[in-house]
């Protein structure tokens, strides 16, 4: 079986970056880099040509996204405080016109002002009674994928795979779960870059029939305060444009909207536009 993804450091005569080949996706992504810019473009469209990908995406840098963008990539938001406090620029270039088309863009603005104008909380969701909250383990591997492949039915990465979790728990991400009568009924995760101290919210989940209690932001304030403890500071989420919900819930918690991931990733079988929002911790 071909592997969803490959991570990887390549050097050249003049620059290193570190290379995710997104073969589900369909994409090339650069999370690192220092050296020569020019070189950096030229060997990235090489690998996206060499696997047929319709999407490159560089995590820039403050002092280079403008050459970026003099090479024909576009802006499509920012991580505030990504490296070690300062931001990161995501800049994007699209190979045909067909991944760069969304037909549902101008919804998703309406959404959008719509929950821009939400007012923040004036209380936190309470747990209700017969739930408890936890941070998971690795003997929660093989019920965490479980619940994803209820949830969804196509994914950007392969979170119906115990092996899978188990992988990711071992390189410092973390769950937070929700169980009901022994059962994870709900799910959130931080992915830490400790490099960088920032982390990722991500692989979000809660089953249907357990949907009515918000307990996203249960479990992502309760992410954060794990973040403190371990001096990450910066938190950020991609959110798929047209989940009201989900982009709600991230308003709500102080996260500040910072941009628009075009055809991003494969959410239920087909491509979506992820929202970009960010959260100063302390």
């Amino acid at each position: 079986m071909k592997e969803p993804y490959i991570s990887m450091w390549e050097t050249g005569p003049d620059f290193t970056m570190l290379v995710y080949l997104d073969f589900v996706n369909k994409r090339i992504r650069i999370d690192d880099y220092r050296g020569n810019i020019n070189s950096i473009i030229i060997r990235m469209k090489a690998l996206a040509k060499q696997y047929s990908f319709t999407k490159e995406l560089i995590k820039a840098r403050e002092e280079d996204w403008r050459t970026f963008l003099s090479n024909g990539y576009v802006f499509e938001g920012t991580i505030n405080g990504y490296f070690n406090g300062n931001d990161a620029f995501f800049m994007v270039h699209y190979v045909n016109v067909d991944r760069r088309t969304s037909p549902s863009w101008k919804e998703e603005d309406l959404f959008l002002e719509k929950i821009t104008a939400l007012p923040n909380p004036t209380q936190s969701n309470v747990l209700p009674a017969g739930y408890s909250i936890r941070l998971a383990n690795m003997d929660d591997c093989k019920s965490l994928a479980s619940l994803y492949k209820l949830v969804f039915q196509t994914y950007p990465t392969p979170m119906d795979d115990e092996s899978y979790i188990g992988k990711v728990m071992e390189e410092g991400t973390i769950f937070k779960i929700i169980e009901w009568n022994g059962e994870i009924v709900s799910t959130a995760s931080a992915e830490v870059n400790e490099a960088y101290h920032n982390a990722e919210m991500t692989d979000c989940a809660t089953l249907q029939e357990h949907r009515k209690y918000g307990f996203m932001q249960l479990l992502i304030s309760g992410l954060e305060e794990e973040l403190i403890s371990r001096q990450i500071y910066c938190s950020y989420s991609l959110a798929r444009a047209q989940s009201f919900g989900m982009n709600a819930c991230l308003k709500k918690l102080g996260y500040l909207y910072t941009g628009r991931l075009g055809n991003n990733c494969v959410m239920n079988g087909q491509y979506e536009n992820m929202n970009i929002w960010v959260k100063k911790l302390v």
